[in-house]
């Protein structure tokens, strides 16, 4: 929702910064890569209890990677290397902090509701799977009630108490699994018609004649290699017959002086 509706206003927002940002020697990997540490230090802060300190950090995570994309835009660093590895950050970004969460109700409410941070991972990581691989095979797939950004500002007001944090998290878990189920039949809808059986049948066809072809050009001479035999085999029989000529003028010449 918030890369569909709004993601254009943030970036007119962001553009300033990032391009001072980028004035000061900062670089996109750099903010990709330091936004990785806070979210680790989240994680550690969140599972040891330190509920409002992991806000801060939660907060700081998701500054890095709000601006790491207008500093590589001011730098007209944007590469496919650098979109591969900010998005593999966010992954383990979101495994991490989820951890530190299933950490702290580990510690906090024993039983099996430490499985519950797993099962929004789980469902976080699916909605991810869909639009890499819709924009894979050249699909839009984004959209849907709980994105990235969503999931990090609920975790937010879900940190604010240790008694807001488990109804947020069933609350995530449900909206994510209706991002995944919307993306999927949004997918499915934009998915392009399977290709005919006919007309794969007579493409194979046509590659199947052009395989014979070519098989049965190998196997017959050229037309330059038949017509260099015949030249060559005529070349030898002139040359045998005038060899025998002069055999026989030697052979009367002989007799004669005999």
């Amino acid at each position: 929702m918030f890369d569909g509706r709004w993601r254009d206003t943030v970036d007119r927002g962001t553009g300033p910064v990032g391009r001072k940002l980028q004035q000061l020697g900062v670089t996109a990997d750099v903010l990709t890569a330091t936004g990785l540490l806070s979210a680790m230090a989240a994680a550690v802060a969140i599972g040891t209890g330190h509920l409002h300190l992991g806000i801060v950090l939660l907060v700081l995570t998701g500054l890095h990677d709000l601006l790491d994309g207008p500093v590589a835009k001011a730098s007209g660093t944007s590469s496919i290397r650098g979109a591969f590895f900010d998005s593999v950050t966010d992954r383990v970004s979101d495994a991490l902090l989820l951890g530190g969460v299933a950490w702290f109700l580990a510690t906090t409410h024993p039983g099996h509701l430490v499985l519950l941070p797993f099962a929004v991972l789980a469902a976080t990581s699916l909605v991810s799977y869909q639009r890499a691989k819709a924009e894979s095979l050249g699909i839009s797939a984004k959209g849907g009630i709980m994105e990235r950004a969503e999931r990090m500002i609920l975790l937010g007001f879900g940190l604010l108490s240790a008694s807001f944090l488990v109804p947020v998290l069933w609350l995530m878990l449900a909206l994510t699994l209706v991002t995944a189920v919307g993306r999927f039949a949004k997918v499915w809808r934009l998915a392009e018609a399977p290709v005919p059986v006919a007309s794969t049948h007579r493409q194979r066809r046509v590659r199947t004649g052009a395989r014979s072809d070519r098989r049965r050009a190998a196997r017959s001479p050229s037309r330059w290699r038949a017509r260099r035999q015949g030249e060559l085999s005529s070349r030898s029989g002139r040359t045998w017959r005038a060899r025998h000529a002069r055999q026989g003028i030697r052979q009367r010449a002989a007799r004669r002086g005999h």
